[in-house]
């Protein structure tokens, strides 16, 4: 029986890719659907199916579009045929929230080089840069997808009332294990680029991951708190990896 709860939109990213809109914004419960909905097509390909990207609010599906032509998904164009194969996905959409999701202490050290933008995040809230800390170590945010970055969190939850906009002139190198705000999203720099979040912290832990399976610390779905460390205990974390 079709799921009348999920609403899914459907839209051709050039010959050889759909986007499946679930819903829009960040929500934890678009979340979740976006989550089942990629384990149903990982789980049931379709005939020139490549791969899926997940993202806050929906996924991009690539295929082949001659070899989803000559299948024997009936008789219509590529898309609709990849249309109707989705579609059937979101009608078995079941919200199954993880009662027990994994959770991540991220050490930080918050200020300072390891922080240039801390100050200018605590007068931006006309707070001190401790309120700062306080209110963003508090947090426990969800890690929504990986991205822009090999093991680049996105991550929902953070509390708004320390959510600031991206800096207007990116800085063109920022450090691997920076941590940041861009408007209501926190995220962590797994290696360095340019990039133009407020940038907070660093952590001393490695996100990207190369020799292992998954290559990446975390993953879409992880609970992450973040600790405040000094930047002595920070040198300390890098030693031991050593």
């Amino acid at each position: 029986m079709p799921n009348q709860q999920i609403k899914a939109t459907m839209k051709p990213l050039g010959d050889s890719a759909l986007i499946v809109q679930l819903g829009e914004g960040i929500d934890s419960l678009i979340h979740e659907k976006v989550k089942n909905l990629s384990e149903l097509l990982t789980n049931n390909p379709f005939e020139g199916f490549i791969e899926l990207v997940p993202a806050y609010n929906n996924i991009t599906v690539y295929y082949n579009p001659y070899t989803v032509h000559m299948s024997q998904m009936g008789t219509s164009t590529a898309f609709l045929k990849v249309c109707t194969h989705m579609n059937h996905l979101v009608e078995q959409i079941k919200i199954n929230k993880n009662e027990n999701p994994r959770l991540v202490s991220i050490p930080v050290c918050y200020g300072g080089e390891f922080g240039p933008d801390l100050e200018n995040v605590a007068q931006y809230h006309n707070m001190t840069p401790e309120e700062v800390i306080r209110i963003h170590s508090e947090s426990e945010c969800l890690v929504y997808m990986l991205g822009f970055a090999p093991g680049f969190p996105f991550m929902g939850g953070m509390d708004t009332r320390i959510a600031t906009p991206r800096k207007e002139t990116p800085r063109l190198s920022i450090p691997p294990g920076s941590v940041g705000i861009a408007g209501k999203q926190t995220g962590i720099y797994p290696m360095e680029t340019p990039g133009g979040w407020q940038i907070i912290g660093r952590t001393p832990l490695d996100l990207f991951l190369p020799q292992m399976s998954p290559p990446t610390l975390l993953q879409s779905g992880d609970i992450i708190k973040f600790t405040p460390i000094s930047p002595s205990e920070y040198l300390e974390y890098k030693e031991m990896k050593q």
